[in-house]
């Protein structure tokens, strides 16, 4: 699995902006074939950063992805919107195929 996350600094008034493109953006991805998972979350810290975490079956499947017409109208549009150059975190984990259960938080009856 291809783990990736990035930090997305987003300029204040271009918020509303974002909100759909990010929206559109996240459409798109979940339905690409090799697409484990992609989700955006705002920061509790910076309420104009919001952080997207996105798997991907291999890196095929990552390197297809990079090549749709989402990824390349959303990497041509966000430039417009960000108040600072994205911050990315790229892993590959061959053993891993996505999420599991977190053994230390379960609900109480």
């Amino acid at each position: 699995m291809i783990l990736i996350v990035v930090k997305f600094p987003v300029r204040p008034d271009k918020a509303g902006e974002w909100e759909q493109l990010s929206a559109d953006y996240a459409r798109a991805v979940n339905s690409e074939e090799g697409s484990l998972f992609f989700e955006w979350s705002r920061s509790v810290e910076d309420p104009d950063t919001w952080v997207c975490i996105e798997g991907f079956r291999d890196a095929d499947a990552g390197g297809a992805h990079v090549q749709t017409q989402a990824f390349k109208d959303f990497v041509d549009t966000a430039p417009d919107i960000v108040s600072a150059q994205p911050q990315i975190i790229y892993v590959d984990a061959p053993d891993v195929s996505g999420f599991g259960p977190m053994g230390e938080i379960q609900p109480r009856s």
